[in-house]
């Protein structure tokens, strides 16, 4: 089990690395997170969701994502409370409070799917959450040490250098464990080191001396890598000289499934920004509404913060709107959560630039989705032909959202056509406002300029997101193929069960 002495250690990509450092030697290896609390989740194979790192963690792996490796997933829709998913199936939203006290089914839930791990792979690389050393949330614990202990699962900590004290995130985290839980603790791995590993070696000899631990790797700085994030927004951006397309993002209270928008920070011709909702709109050829894990009160904000004036102000420039999922939904005339599925609010008013109204429903729809654009839309549009799911304008992607969307007027086009015969989405009459309940639009490099064609952008450069994301798992494994300690990795890949490694390295 991986464990970090803050968030953002290096957690997920850490599990990655070894995942895929394994999977490259034909082991059966497979991800596990007990416990996640994100807003980027996935559509398992099963139709369930779970947390965005794990499903990369099982590209990784050469698997598909499966309910198992994240039982409990924790969506935020306000400060004190969160949607609870069970083995990949939303049961209930609670406070924290309440979630405190549901703990201990939550633990069967997870070492239900952890039992059936162990049972069908050599290899469980488990990810902890947070850090073990958070005092208050000790009791009942099923992220960290909770489940450490009762699973008897070895430890390593990492922490992060690149922030600084890093000795003191080491050594105060091992000091608030219990005896038990240090004992459990087989190393250190220090994460994102850059500069000469000289000048860092008395600093290891110390923390090894002072704690009885082995350092058992020191993991370099990585420029410009990149895997999905399990929750934090990263403005990085790959961009050439002569950029032509200028997109907005706003940071939404509880904006979800940002992830969507990797394949535009990666493309070369488009300058991606996410911008804070009390913010001005900036000058943009195109404002991208995200999705929202509390649509009405993400919307009331928005308009509170003057957004319905910017948006149609950006319209009568020239400008074009999208929205994705709960984006979507907030682009129509009314929004209505009568059964208080997200929110206490019961009811609100759209931007009004899609004839729709939109009524979120107890039961949440997850699948995956294979499409194509719809005829109307190619032709009115972009002036091409007849869609075919299976050639050049394919889609591939996902649905999770609770809304039921319908349209009470004309005056729109369909936008994707789905498997079924179905469509999703809409574009409205003046073709300047789209919308859909697909993520992953942009994930596809034909449906990425397909898209950005209709924003304006001439240019056909996007990114294969798959391809890179496999680039980079490839390239992480090779970085801790030279930089974990050789004897642990032999261990691990020959590892008969988890005490071995507890026998072997603990002092």
């Amino acid at each position: 089990m991986i464990q970090g002495c803050t968030s953002d250690a290096g957690k997920s990509v850490m599990v990655s690395g070894i995942c895929r450092l394994l999977a490259r030697r034909a082991l059966a290896v497979v991800p596990f997170k007990p416990q996640n609390m994100a807003l980027n989740s996935a559509v398992t194979a099963d139709n369930g969701e779970i947390g965005r790192a794990q499903a990369v963690q099982a590209q990784a792996c050469n698997l598909e994502p499966h309910t198992d490796m994240n039982p409990i997933l924790l969506k935020p829709s306000s400060d004190t409370g969160a949607q609870v998913i069970v083995h990949g199936h939303a049961i209930k939203s609670m406070e924290a409070a309440d979630y405190h006290g549901y703990k201990k089914v939550a633990m069967d839930a997870v070492m239900q799917s952890h039992s059936r791990l162990i049972e069908s792979y050599s290899h469980v690389i488990v990810e902890g959450a947070g850090s073990p050393a958070e005092i208050n949330l000790r009791d009942n614990d099923i992220a960290n040490m909770g489940f450490a202990e009762n699973a008897d699962c070895p430890v390593i900590l990492i922490a992060d250098i690149d922030r600084g004290g890093v000795f003191a995130h080491l050594v105060g985290t091992l000091d608030l464990l219990s005896a038990s839980e240090q004992s459990r603790v087989i190393g250190f791995i220090i994460n994102r080191f850059r500069g000469d590993i000289g000048l860092l070696e008395s600093g290891l000899d110390w923390l090894e001396q002072k704690t009885g631990k082995p350092v058992l790797g020191v993991i370099p700085y990585l420029p410009d890598f990149f895997l999905d994030a399990e929750d934090a927004i990263s403005q990085a951006q790959v961009l050439d000289e002569g950029t032509s397309l200028k997109v907005i993002v706003p940071v939404l209270p509880r904006i979800s499934n940002h992830t969507d928008f990797d394949a535009l920070r990666m493309h070369p011709k488009v300058d991606l920004e996410f911008v804070s909702v009390d913010q001005p709109c900036p000058p943009a050829d195109l404002i991208i509404l995200p999705g929202s894990k509390n649509v009405l009160q993400d919307l009331e904000r928005l308009k509170s913060s003057a957004w319905s004036e910017q948006l149609n102000r950006h319209l009568r420039y020239g400008g074009k709107v999208i929205g994705i999922c709960g984006g979507y939904q907030m682009l129509g005339d009314k929004l209505s959560d009568p059964d208080a599925i997200e929110s206490n609010q019961q009811e609100t008013v759209g931007f009004g630039l899609l004839p729709a109204e939109t009524v979120l429903q107890p039961e949440k729809m997850l699948k995956r989705v294979q499409a194509a654009f719809g005829a109307d839309f190619q032709l009115r549009s972009l002036g091409l032909g007849e869609p075919d799911i299976n050639h050049e304008h394919q889609i591939s992607g996902y649905e999770i959202h609770c809304g039921i969307t319908t349209f009470t007027q004309g005056g729109y086009t369909p936008l994707i056509k789905l498997e079924n015969g179905l469509y999703d989405g809409a574009v409205n009459e003046d073709n300047n406002v789209l919308g859909t309940y697909l993520h992953g639009i942009f994930d596809q490099p034909s449906a990425c300029d397909t898209v950005l064609s209709w924003a304006g952008l001439t240019q056909q450069a996007s990114v294969d997101l798959a391809g890179l994301r496999e680039q980079q798992l490839e390239r992480l494994a090779d970085s801790l193929e030279n930089s974990l300690d050789a004897d642990f990795v032999n261990q691990l890949i020959d590892l008969n069960s988890p005490q071995d490694l507890l026998a072997r390295w603990v002092k």
